[in-house]
């Protein structure tokens, strides 16, 4: 008797498109997934239970075109299958939903408050973000997380996000010399992850100031030196044998 897989009639991620071909219309909805991407593998060192996706289609029907969004964290996945890398995201292939998406809005909207969310909803994603940076009077970070098949929006910044072990929040900073609010990943205590640059920075601050400290106590030790010829020779011009008192 044949065994039937209905997997096996699925095609794999190397069968399908990798791209909609849609071109991003903000430098920044390649940037803060990016920067993201960077922090968890700050903050994830020893970790390869996890992957981030950039830009990436998450296939969940294989009669459907696959969702795009800007970024996402899928928890329970290996980091890395192979130096090529993922091509796409496939629920049938992968068997973990991501556990949370972002969207970044452009000044064109692409559903991002509507059908995208409703998707999301659909499909049982936990956390959905939203950040618009061309807001003024709403709040630019909106973070929803899933409640009985409805999205509730949660207040705060950061946002601790349990099931994920951190909190998700914006503050100004610099990334790859751009000072501008940007989009971390923060600890329990609340605070932040260093970019990159800016831990390198931080530790040429340690460079510098422990060699200012070893100049100091050099400076010191030579004073100190200075101050001992200085009594010798006094007390050699009163006659009194400086030898001995070694």
């Amino acid at each position: 008797m044949l065994n039937y897989d209905p997997l096996a009639c699925l095609p794999s991620s190397e069968e399908l498109p990798d791209s909609d071909d849609t071109p991003v219309d903000n430098e920044l909805q390649d940037l803060i997934p990016g920067l993201l991407k960077a922090l968890l593998a700050i903050a994830w060192p020893e970790r390869m239970d996890w992957y981030f996706g950039v830009d990436m289609g998450i296939y969940y029907d294989p009669d459907l075109p696959p969702i795009v969004q800007d970024g996402f964290l899928s928890l329970g996945v290996e980091r890395f299958y192979d130096e090529n890398l993922r091509p796409s995201y496939v629920l049938w292939e992968e068997e973990k939903l991501p556990i949370l998406v972002l969207e970044v809005v452009s000044k064109t909207y692409r559903g991002e408050y509507s059908t995208k969310k409703a998707e999301y909803a659909r499909l049982g994603i936990l956390y959905y973000v939203v950040y618009n940076p061309f807001r003024r009077r709403k709040p630019r970070l909106e973070v929803y997380k899933l409640v009985n098949n409805v999205y509730e929006l949660h207040d705060g910044n950061p946002v601790w996000l349990p099931e994920i072990g951190l909190g998700f929040g914006i503050e100004r900073g610099t990334y790859l010399g751009i000072p501008r609010e940007w989009m971390y990943w923060y600890n329990q205590q609340g605070q932040r992850f260093l970019t990159p640059e800016e831990k390198e920075k931080v530790a040429e601050q340690k460079a510098q100031q422990a060699e200012q400290k070893a100049q100091q106590a050099e400076q010191k030790a030579q004073q100190a030196q200075q101050e001992t010829q200085l009594l010798r020779e006094r007390l050699r011009s009163l006659g009194i044998d400086t030898d001995s008192l070694i």
